[in-house]
């Protein structure tokens, strides 16, 4: 499955971006919060992706942060939430404004967004209401920058084998 892209930025339009990496246009579906915090054409782009892949068509969802990443898949997880839907709710909020309005469960801020009625905004926040907010807490699903796995490896290896003398 594709998880990361970084490429240079070709085009915009009303369905999503499209990337070119090394040579490789991919067409990406995002959500007006990423939208809005690419760079211009030509310039070089990196997002965080998730793949569907269904009988008719492989699609890919691209986000700025990992977090808008976290926060879409686990609302594909609600019964009657797809792709496009779960893309309106996080243009509409940002992961941490989606995950407070759950934990509150704000039915009438969810049912502002176009596609959620009363019953999918009240079914995302009976499943959702505790999974996300501790989802999206600092470090959760974080990933390590190069040199971090590495020296966590050392530590490790350092505290969990026997010295040999």
């Amino acid at each position: 499955m594709i998880g990361y892209l970084r490429g240079v930025l070709r085009a915009r339009t009303e369905e999503g971006i499209l990337v070119d990496v090394g040579g490789v246009g991919y067409e990406v579906a995002v959500s007006a919060t990423t939208a809005a915090a690419l760079p211009s054409l030509g310039r070089e782009a990196a997002l965080f992706v998730h793949t569907q892949v269904r009988e008719d068509a492989i699609s890919l969802f691209g986000f700025h942060e990992a977090d808008e990443r976290l926060a879409f898949r686990a609302l594909l997880e609600v019964n009657g939430v797809g792709p496009r839907l779960a893309l309106a709710v996080l243009s509409s909020f940002g992961p941490r404004a989606l995950a407070q309005a759950l934990a509150t469960g704000d039915v009438r801020r969810l049912t502002a967004v176009p596609g959620i009625g009363r019953k999918t905004a009240e079914r995302m926040v009976l499943e959702l209401r505790d999974k996300l907010p501790s989802a999206l807490e600092p470090g959760y699903g974080a990933i390590p920058t190069p040199g971090e796995s590495a020296g966590e490896a050392i530590v490790a290896s350092d505290t969990l084998l026997p010295q040999i003398a």
